[in-house]
């Protein structure tokens, strides 16, 4: 909003003249009983759409930022990359130390083929039974006993045989290898650290599409999506990217108040990289037409915000308003009056209903 103080001060001074070269006659006509008009500075009110232009500090952020970690626990014995360096999907990242996980593996190939030989016994045993039963040579329940270790056996050959894969995945899972292109951010283990299964060992940005993250205050949360985003980085003032709301946080900050946004960037060049600082200008509009007056034409006491209207004939009338939102010097309200209207903007105490003044015209910027 253009600012209305230096514009007030000078009609200030030619309103403080013209009541002093008005004195000598206000004080004839009161002396003979005539009424006074008292000067005042009104300007038409315009009604338009409000609109709010916000800047916001941004940072460059990659759309998808994964934390990656080992599947099995064990004390890391060499890191292969540093922060900023990028990799490729596959690239191994650290290794733990393997020792303990080979004698796993080794454990479950042991009781794997103890597993497979008690299977083949015990089905060999199974069938000599049947045989037996069908010659009447033994009981039933001797049959029924072969089977049921045969069963038995059956399912200790898949157990050992799952185990067997089980300490492959985890003898595999001692190197940890980038799951997606992109750039290492963050390094959270170092050689001769144990880590526990899961435990977060890098951040890996993706490659790929880079936003904008901001923080938004709880006013204009709301219409952020609904206005021009455009975005200007620190080292590269000149350019300007176009942006768009792609996502808004359901809550708010607990500490700040903020609500968490991402914004995308849809012309990218090669000038734009993750980490680099930037300005977002936010042009939201809401459609609500409002008219935008000085505060010195406020007049409150008490009652609410109102405003003097002045009709052709110097005639005053005071009519409430709805105040929407207040401006460094000036103010947006709506309502009361109309678009057209003259209202006054200056020395508005000192009026009262239905006096008669002289109007002295300036326009609203």
């Amino acid at each position: 909003m253009v600012s209305y103080r230096s514009g007030l001060y000078a009609v200030a001074v030619v309103i403080a003249a013209a009541l002093a070269g008005c004195e000598g006659k206000d004080q004839s006509a009161a002396e003979s009983g005539k009424p006074t008009d008292r000067p005042v500075l009104v300007a038409p009110a315009r009604y338009a759409a409000q609109s709010q232009t916000r800047e916001f500090v941004a940072t460059i952020r990659p759309r998808v930022e994964s934390d990656q970690g080992f599947r099995v626990a064990g004390k890391v014995v060499k890191r292969f990359v540093e922060v900023g360096q990028r990799v490729k999907a596959g690239d191994p990242l650290a290794v733990l130390d393997e020792q303990d996980l080979r004698l796993q593996k080794e454990q479950a190939d042991a009781d794997f083929a103890a597993a497979r030989m008690a299977q083949t016994q015990a089905l060999a045993d199974e069938k000599r039974a049947a045989q037996l039963r069908a010659k009447g040579w033994t009981a039933q329940a001797a049959l029924d006993r072969a089977r049921a270790s045969a069963e038995e056996a059956r399912g200790r050959f898949r157990r050992a045989q799952q185990a067997v894969e089980l300490a492959g995945h985890a003898l595999q899972y001692a190197t940890l290898h980038a799951g997606a292109d992109g750039v290492v951010t963050q390094t959270l283990v170092d050689p001769g650290q144990v880590v526990a299964a899961g435990q977060t060992a890098f951040r890996i940005a993706h490659a790929g599409e880079l936003e904008a993250a901001v923080a938004l205050p709880e006013a204009f949360a709301g219409a952020a999506g609904k206005g021009e985003a455009r975005l200007t980085l620190w080292s590269k003032p000149g350019a300007v990217y176009r942006a768009k709301l792609r996502e808004l946080s359901p809550s708010a900050d607990p500490v700040t108040r903020t609500f968490a946004a991402r914004f995308s960037i849809l012309n990218p060049d090669s000038a734009i990289s993750i980490g680099m600082s930037a300005t977002l200008l936010i042009s939201a509009s809401d459609g609500q037409p409002v008219v935008s007056v000085p505060l010195s034409a406020i007049y409150n006491q008490g009652a609410g915000p109102s405003l003097w209207k002045v009709d052709g004939e110097g005639n005053l009338e005071l009519v409430p308003v709805t105040m929407v939102r207040l401006e460094a010097d000036s103010a947006l309200v709506a309502g009361g009056v109309k678009d057209g209207d003259n209202i006054v903007v200056l020395g508005v105490h000192k009026l009262e209903p239905h006096m008669k003044v002289r109007v002295i015209s300036r326009q609203l910027l």
